[in-house]
């Protein structure tokens, strides 16, 4: 059986009541909290920088999960480490040197990640599976919120886990694929069939009343693909 986890993303929490927004999301249920930085560069929009990651962390000890957005990568990378990140993935058309990207951040005591786009090409992962934790498909093009999952998606979703099972069944280690984009509780269970273990939701969640009700309806799908 796989551990499913459920990573709501703050981007579409009520940014004037972020910190309670933070505790609610969890104590509904949530695993991971998911934080969306955008540069008004690399993607069009801006979002948020270290210091709100740095505000949140006193406001829970789930893992934050910072998925850069950004181009360049590696200082505000760095930042982010400092500011309390657990996790940091970004996309290899924001770095120079991929490679050494994904060594800052481990080195700077986080684990590292590596997001393809829906038109970037698997190829990125070849030479650097030894320094990923975590490997985020989106199932959107990045740079807004609120999107519908695009389905050719899941095709990309299968072959990343036949890589992970692959390499982990010769090296051993973990490595979680994430997917970000449209993903809500009547696709869930499809997506984790796929071969998906983590789940970014924004508005799916957050654009609801009662989070609780919705992570509950997510992981009853989910337990459907276990059973």
């Amino acid at each position: 059986m796989r551990t499913f986890r459920i990573a709501p993303s703050i981007l579409s929490a009520d940014f004037a009541r972020l910190g309670q927004e933070v505790k609610d999301v969890i104590a509904a249920g949530a695993d991971i909290i998911h934080f969306d930085v955008m540069d008004n560069h690399y993607v069009p929009n801006l979002t948020m920088g270290p210091m709100f990651c740095e505000a949140i962390r006193p406001h829970s000890s789930a893992p934050i999960d910072v998925h850069l957005m950004v181009k360049p990568v590696d200082a505000l990378a760095a930042s982010f480490a400092k500011a309390g990140a657990d996790i940091i993935t970004f996309h290899p058309e924001g770095s120079e040197h991929i490679d050494r990207t994904l060594g800052l951040i481990k080195d700077a005591g986080c684990k590292a990640g590596l997001v393809l786009n829906p038109a970037t090409p698997l190829t990125y992962l070849d030479h650097v599976m030894d320094k990923l934790d975590m490997i985020l498909i989106m199932s959107v093009n990045p740079g807004f919120g609120g999107q519908s999952f695009i389905p050719h998606a899941l095709e990309k979703i299968k072959q990343v886990r036949l890589r992970i099972d692959e390499y982990t069944a010769k090296r051993g280690g973990e490595i979680w694929l994430e997917v970000d984009g449209g993903v809500k509780v009547d696709n869930i269970a499809q997506v984790a069939a796929a071969g998906a273990d983590t789940f970014v939701a924004g508005s799916a969640i957050y654009g609801q009343k009662d989070y609780k009700t919705v992570i509950e309806a997510m992981r009853a799908e989910l337990a459907r693909v276990n059973a």
